[in-house]
């Protein structure tokens, strides 16, 4: 059967016998609650199409929406793959799914309970005991561990998909670290960009009620004995996970601090985090790693993203873990074939929204059977065993049985008293996609699709539903391919109502006061990564400018022995710089550094910092390739001079003044300081060759401010004076001391015991010198030595603050 509403837009919407389609119902009808979208959308020209996707795709390239895709390559970041038009969902039809799921919620939370408490349901038969213990998520140190707040489960994703016959059933239950809450968040405001009028907006529920209801079941967890608060976090596996970017914009969005397992320890069975003020009691953690990866003494040996301990402090009750550990258990393809009947036995009553169909047979090996064809898919798992009949050259175990197979199958199960664990072939339904065919051609095609539910609890434990945001869209032809790393795509799902719906928001209602919440914990890791991500971009600054100086006076001389550029290619070989290459990798190494470092606080980092890191980064690799030695390379260092102080000041002027700031600041005043005296040391010694002193003048960004201040020939007590003595000069030494003093004064424990600390002792006298001392006492030998005293400057910051 075809349907085609509008011929220049969906005339390859083919529907598939035998498969439901979102778009139109079993009778070829179109549904109700797509009626209007299409109506709205068939007005639009292809060409006015591709432009509000084109729309939607640079939004999420400037959020910097990305995933990980995992390959024999080195990880790399993709770009976000939405699929731009919506599934569409009636309200009603959202609140059937959301109340078959919330039986089942509570049900996963009975039975996990249950096998981490008195285990009946293993005791009295309902659930075989190799079953449970063969499991890589059973977890036997939290036997007994009653979780702080009460529940094992606060948060659960569930994948359904719609049958044949136009129900909804389950396909898996996500329960360990479930993902994709925040990445719907992102589909959300794509889409927003490309159906902005008011309907559909107005009539579509908003997804930032589920969050602000989840946020503050947290807050209340977090209480303490005594009503004590104690810091609510997540923990991230860190930037290498494919999923890493939601749980900084998740962060973000929270306003909850993201941690790595080495940001915590575990005293006197307290979590705490290493902060920037000493260990900080932990409440809450969020987990978005692994449970068997969390404690490297307890679980998982080989573990290099856990905190040791973390398993005592939940036994103790001093730490809720969201979602509790060894929760993963749940996720089990072979538990949905007992789910049925555990329902039964529980609840007196079947399961209000059924899962996939499922059989188990005692003993064997886990093994993934996937069914790759254009009308079914496989998913998950399954228990081999023989069987003592032959199922046919064409039928895997734990596909689709039909016929008299099924039936020999039922049979000798029932004889023998089993289950076999396999699953049955799932037909999808498919719901409109927009498929580029080639040559700048696109259409409408029906593909595969599933449904992600998020449920997460409130502050009074009940579940509460996001209403829509995240879809899995799978290629043409093959099913199978919903993942991402698989070439699937994402689509928003929109949850529409007949009128318009109330609009939820994260922010606070409005009142007559105003309560300004602190700016939180700042974890020893994050501020080491500030501190020296500061670092990096000022040492590529300085080092751009250095080879620039060189590549004008190659430009100008022709003559690689001038003197000048023997000391420019002497000194910048210390640092490791190879000035045979236009556009040194060394540059582009210190680029990736401060990336690296910048990734790490990606939760503290504005998208447009990170953006513009990232375009500087890209510019320097590109021209590494192309650039020619002279004035090409020197006009190529201009371009990346303007990049990096344009993203210099981009951060430094527009981040909050919190402890992270300092951090960042302090990291690139010493930097700066550093540099400074290195370059006096080389330039403006008196044995260094005549027009040493105008590249130091140079480097210094100080050229016109020294004609203006000494209208004179330059000298070294001119030179010496304006970068090392003029506290006025922002490129100046004395400048940058100041900066460090005033910044450590504003760090904690700044002032012991009626004194100043050891890290404002070390550099008030480093800035008493360089203000009362004149030219000719700022010697070479001096300024060696001033390095030095820079360098324990950086180690008691390191000391006191970063470990």
């Amino acid at each position: 059967m075809t349907a085609n509403p509008t011929p220049n837009l969906f005339e390859a919407y083919h529907l598939r016998p035998g498969v439901a389609d979102e778009l139109f119902d079993a009778a070829g009808e179109m549904r109700p609650v797509w009626r209007r979208f299409v109506d709205r959308f068939a007005r639009l020209s292809p060409a006015e199409v591709t432009a509000r996707f084109e729309r939607a795709d640079q939004y999420l390239r400037d959020a910097g929406v990305f995933f990980r895709h995992y390959s024999n390559e080195p990880l790399s970041e993709r770009a976000w793959p939405l699929s731009h038009i919506p599934v569409i969902l009636h309200e009603k039809e959202w609140d059937t799914i959301c109340a078959g799921l919330t039986q089942r919620a509570d049900l996963l939370e009975a039975v996990v309970a249950d096998l981490y408490g008195p285990g009946k349901l293993v005791s009295d038969g309902h659930l075989p005991a190799e079953l449970i213990a063969g499991s890589k998520q059973w977890l036997r140190p939290m036997v007994g561990a009653t979780p702080r707040g009460g529940h094992y489960l606060h948060v659960i994703a569930f994948e359904i998909g719609r049958s044949p016959d136009g129900g909804w059933f389950v396909l898996g239950d996500r329960t360990n670290a479930p993902s994709g809450a925040g990445f719907a968040l992102e589909n959300r405001m794509a889409t927003g960009r490309i159906f902005p009028e008011r309907f559909p907006r107005a009539h579509i529920h908003r997804l930032a009620g589920y969050f602000g209801a989840f946020r503050a079941a947290l807050e209340q967890v977090a209480q303490g004995s005594g009503g004590r608060e104690r810091a609510t976090a997540i923990l991230t596996p860190g930037p290498s996970n494919d999923t890493y970017y939601e749980h900084t914009y998740i962060a973000r969005y929270l306003g909850l601090p993201l941690l790595e397992g080495e940001d915590l320890l575990v005293q006197d069975a307290q979590a705490m985090v290493r902060t920037i003020e000493g260990p900080q009691p932990l409440g809450v953690l969020w987990r978005r790693i692994d449970a068997t990866f969390a404690d490297p003494v307890e679980l998982d040996a080989t573990s290099r993203i856990g905190t040791p301990g973390l398993v005592e402090a939940v036994r103790a009750g001093n730490l809720a873990m969201v979602n509790a550990l060894g929760s993963g258990v749940l996720e089990m393809r072979a538990m949905l074939a007992f789910m049925p009947r555990i329902c039964q036995v529980l609840t007196g009553g079947p399961l209000k929204l059924p899962n996939i169909a499922t059989w188990w047979c005692g003993g064997g090996s886990e093994r993934a059977y996937v069914r790759d064809n254009a009308e079914h898919m496989m998913i998950g798992s399954a228990y081999a065993c023989d069987l003592p009949f032959d199922l046919g050259a064409t039928t895997a175990l734990g596909g689709a049985f039909r016929g008299s197979a099924r039936a020999s199958i039922a049979e000798w199960l029932e004889a023998e008293g089993n289950m076999l664990v396999g699953q049955e072939a799932v037909t999808l339904s498919t719901t409109p996609a927009w498929v580029d065919t080639g040559e700048g051609q696109h259409r409408i095609e029906p593909r595969p699709m599933t449904v992600r539910v998020f449920a997460a609890r409130d502050a009074n434990g009940r579940w509460i539903f996001m209403k829509g945001g995240y879809a899995r869209i799978g290629r043409s032809g093959d099913t199978t391919a919903l993942a991402m790393q698989r070439g699937g795509a994402v689509a928003d799902v929109w949850v529409v109502g007949d009128r318009p719906v109330r609009q939820d928001t994260l922010l606070p209602r409005p009142s007559r006061g105003v309560r300004r919440a602190s700016p939180g914990i700042l974890p020893a890791r994050a501020a080491d990564n500030l501190f020296w991500l500061g670092r990096y971009v000022e040492r590529t600054e300085d080092a751009i400018r250095l080879i620039r100086a060189y590549h004008l006076r190659l430009a100008a001389t022709d003559n690689t022995e001038d003197a000048r550029l023997r000391l420019l290619r002497h000194f910048l070989e210390g640092y490791g710089i190879d000035l045979k290459e236009p556009v040194p990798s060394a540059l582009i190494d210190r680029l990736e550094a401060a990336r690296a470092c910048a990734s790490k606080v990606r939760d503290r980092f504005s998208t447009d910092g990170w953006s513009a890191l990232g375009d500087l980064a890209k510019t320097a690799r590109q021209m590494h390739q192309t650039a020619q030695p002279g004035d090409d390379s020197a006009r190529a260092m201009s371009v990346l001079l303007r990049k990096i102080t344009g993203f210099s000041g981009l951060v430094h002027e527009n981040m909050y003044r919190f402890s992270g700031w300092t951090f960042l600041s302090f990291g690139r005043a010493l930097e700066r300081a550093d540099a400074l005296s290195a370059v006096l040391a080389t330039f403006a010694d008196p044995g260094a060759p005549t027009g040493a002193l105008d590249i130091a003048i140079e480097v210094g960004d100080s050229v016109i401010t020294h004609q203006r201040r000494y209208r004179m020939e330059r000298s070294r007590d001119t030179v010496v004076d304006l970068l090392a003595l003029d506290g006025d000069n922002p490129r100046s030494l004395l400048f940058q001391v100041g900066r460090l003093r005033t910044l450590a004064a504003d760090l904690p424990y700044a002032r012991e015991k009626g004194r100043l600390a050891a890290l404002s002792r070390a550099i008030v006298p480093v800035e008493s010198l360089l203000s009362v001392a004149s030219p000719d006492d700022i010697t070479t030998e001096r300024l060696i030595e001033m390095r030095g005293e820079l360098a324990d400057v950086s180690n008691l910051v390191s000391q006191r603050y970063l470990r």
